[in-house]
């Protein structure tokens, strides 16, 4: 039907030229034959033509490849490749199975049966789709990244559906890319620098399991089909458009095991029909093998490039530094690669630093520009709100950069990324209403999520009347905003924390695609007094150039007098480093060439303490926050501070209290 040329071996997967289409794909060198399969329609059941490469003209050593002239545009392919069936080799080869293009730009799932995928057999008729797309000629309309330093960032954790898909978002298309597009107003005031998905590549948004009537399905999203094309699920238009789903031995064949299993899979040594599973999710992509290496870069050059994306982070990140063996490894080639690669030299990469088989690398992740989920800041930030006492120079470091964790490595405080509350876990309101998860809902008994949270539900287990319990979770919810704001290092938190989201009590909402993990936007008008907390405080941070600096702060007092900062407890110059009981530090950050001093006290103990202030001559102390007080007052706008009198000031109990340093204005 079509006239064939041979082909190129580059770029990898179907790329559309002026007088066709070019398709290579890799193999396993002991594959020995490829079928393309080409469809009318994204549903058609036949192909309409069937192209076999001849392997003497259509095969450079490891890759298959053709030119089809005059092959249009959005046609849906497929390809079958035959080979030895050795399981115990970790060769799976089958010429029955259907497989995506692990390279395909866009995929149609419309057909797929998972059931058929996992089984032996032809499963044509129940198989997915790859498209040929070409994303050169979209019109971007002069976008540009908007290229905000890392140090200077607030990043909020966001998944797309759920973010707009409760009817209260009102937006015209609920639960998609373009529903986030109309809720930027709404970031933008919050004062949202960049947000950060939760998984957009497409998956497998089927059920789990059906629990006492209620479908549950994949919620988070972690169980990639394709890593280059976007989820077709948060398409207006679905049908134009580091694990895998393919899972373990048990698991369906679609992709990549077609291909090459034993390249781009870790197996286990004397058993290589099993798995090695370090990302708890039955299979682990074996990352730093050369075909793997060069597929993640390619896909993240990708995304820069034609998707305009500035930033990645990798979910159980330390799976990045394990060798071909499974073991960690000192230089991990693909992370090299990616800190060192040119069109990724303006984008932002972190790493969640630790993986499901202990592999914990906060703090020691491999390459330089790295940034790390912080998760011993999120830890001891929660020991210290709870009332854990004898901590304080723990507390110190985390607030100030976590240098212990970065400074040896010569990085910098924008390497951690600092936060109290990610997608896995409890939210922030929950983190102060429950002692206990409370995951019934997901149908496994209450076994799955994390048991130790580091919770307090403030003497009450859940939703109350109590007047005097809710208003103490308001204040620890401001405190923790408010120490996350004011803490060296990047902040992140998730959607919804600004408006007391509440999960009631599940710590692992991964299958609950429904109200208890979307966002309510009835809450942004019922909590509009924390919405406003949040609001200003992340103001008062982006004008306080020193509590963003990437550089750590110097106590070390300079040729006049001052210097970056100084520690106090209740008495000024004695923060108690070593007293046992101790619940409450202040700290002052002076030598203000370019802004104000400023003056903070904690007091987490259960009782008001007086805090003595520093002598600032010629200037007064402002108040600029108290998380005791009602709003408005828990708050001040920029320039609307209150002058407090005296040398002393009442911290009331488990509150955050700022001074700022300025001219008298009343004189």
């Amino acid at each position: 039907m079509y006239e064939l040329l041979p082909g190129k071996t580059h770029p990898i997967g179907a790329t559309v030229e002026d007088e066709g289409v070019n398709f290579c794909l890799y193999c396993d060198e002991r594959s020995t034959s490829v079928e393309l399969l080409l469809f009318a329609q994204h549903d058609a059941l036949e192909p309409y033509d069937i192209i076999r490469f001849d392997p003497l003209i259509n095969r450079s050593f490891y890759f298959w490849h053709v030119f089809v002239k005059g092959l249009p545009e959005k046609t849906h392919y497929a390809y079958r490749v035959d080979g030895p069936f050795q399981p115990e080799d970790g060769l799976i080869f089958d010429p029955q199975k259907v497989l995506i293009d692990p390279y395909s730009k866009g995929i149609n799932c419309s057909l797929w049966q998972r059931n058929d995928a996992c089984k032996a057999g032809d499963n044509l008729h129940t198989s997915m789709r790859s498209c040929v797309l070409k994303l050169t000629d979209y019109d971007w309309q002069g976008d540009s990244p908007p290229n905000h330093c890392l140090n200077e960032s607030i990043i909020y954790e966001m998944n797309v559906g759920g973010f707009t898909k409760s009817p209260s978002s009102k937006v015209k298309n609920p639960g998609t890319y373009a529903g986030i597009i109309e809720k930027i107003p709404y970031l933008k005031a919050l004062g949202i620098t960049a947000v950060e998905l939760l998984p957009v590549f497409e998956f497998e948004d089927s059920e789990v399991r059906y629990f006492n009537g209620n479908k549950l399905k994949n919620y988070w999203g972690y169980s990639t089909i394709n890593f280059f094309a976007p989820h077709s699920g948060y398409c207006v238009n679905p049908q134009e458009g580091n694990h895998t789903d393919e899972g373990d031995q048990q698991g369906p064949v679609y992709s990549f095991k077609g291909f090459a299993n034993d390249s781009y899979y870790f197996l286990m040594d004397k058993h290589k029909n099993i798995y090695s599973n370090y990302s708890g999710c039955g299979n682990t992509f074996k990352c730093n093998h050369p075909i793997s290496e060069k597929f993640i870069v390619d896909c993240l050059e990708y995304w820069v490039r034609d998707m305009h994306v500035d930033g990645f982070r990798f979910d159980e990140g330390t799976i990045l530094a394990r060798g071909d063996d499974g073991n960690l490894i000192a230089n991990p080639p693909v992370v090299w690669a990616i800190e060192l690669s040119e069109q990724l030299a303006e984008v932002k990469v972190i790493a969640e630093a630790w993986d499901a088989q202990g592999g914990y690398l906060v703090g020691s992740f491999p390459g330089h520009r790295w940034a790390e989920w912080n998760g011993l800041y999120r830890d001891d930030l929660r020991d210290f709100m709870r009332g854990k006492a004898g901590m304080l120079g723990t507390f110190a470091l985390r607030i100030t950069g976590s240098a212990d964790l970065y400074q040896h490595q010569h990085e910098l405080p924008s390497n951690s990324i600092n936060f109290m509350t990610s997608h896995d876990g409890f939210t922030l309101n929950d983190l102060v209403s429950y002692n206990h998860k409370h995951n019934q809902a997901n149908g496994e008994n209450n076994r799955d999520g994390a048991d130790n949270n580091r919770s307090w539900n403030c003497g009450v287990e859940g939703i109350t009347d109590d007047p005097q319990i809710n208003m103490l979770r308001k204040r620890q919810i401001k405190n923790f905003a408010a120490i996350l704001m004011l803490s060296k290092g990047v902040p992140m938190f998730v959607a919804g924390d600004e408006i007391c989201r509440t999960q009631q009590g599940n710590n692992n909402a991964y299958c609950q695609d429904n109200e208890l993990s979307w966002f309510n936007w009835q809450d942004v008008h019922s909590n509009r007094s924390m919405l406003q907390f949040w609001q200003r405080l992340i103001a008062f941070r982006k004008s306080h150039p020193r509590l963003f600096g990437n550089k750590y702060y110097n106590s070390e007092v300079n040729q006049s007098g001052l210097s970056d900062i100084l520690w106090h407890g209740c008495e000024l110059g004695k923060p108690g480093w070593y007293d046992p009981s101790g619940l409450a530090l202040a700290m002052t950050l002076g030598e203000r060439a370019n802004g104000e001093d400023i003056h903070i006290m904690f007091n987490m103990y259960w009782q008001a303490l007086e805090f003595a202030l520093p002598n600032i001559e010629g200037d007064k102390w402002y108040r600029a926050i108290d998380t005791s007080l009602p709003s408005p007052f828990d708050i001040a706008k920029a320039g609307d501070e209150t002058v407090h009198q005296g040398f002393s000031y009442k911290v009331n109990a488990r509150s955050v209290v700022v001074l700022i340093a300025k001219k008298n204005q009343s004189l």
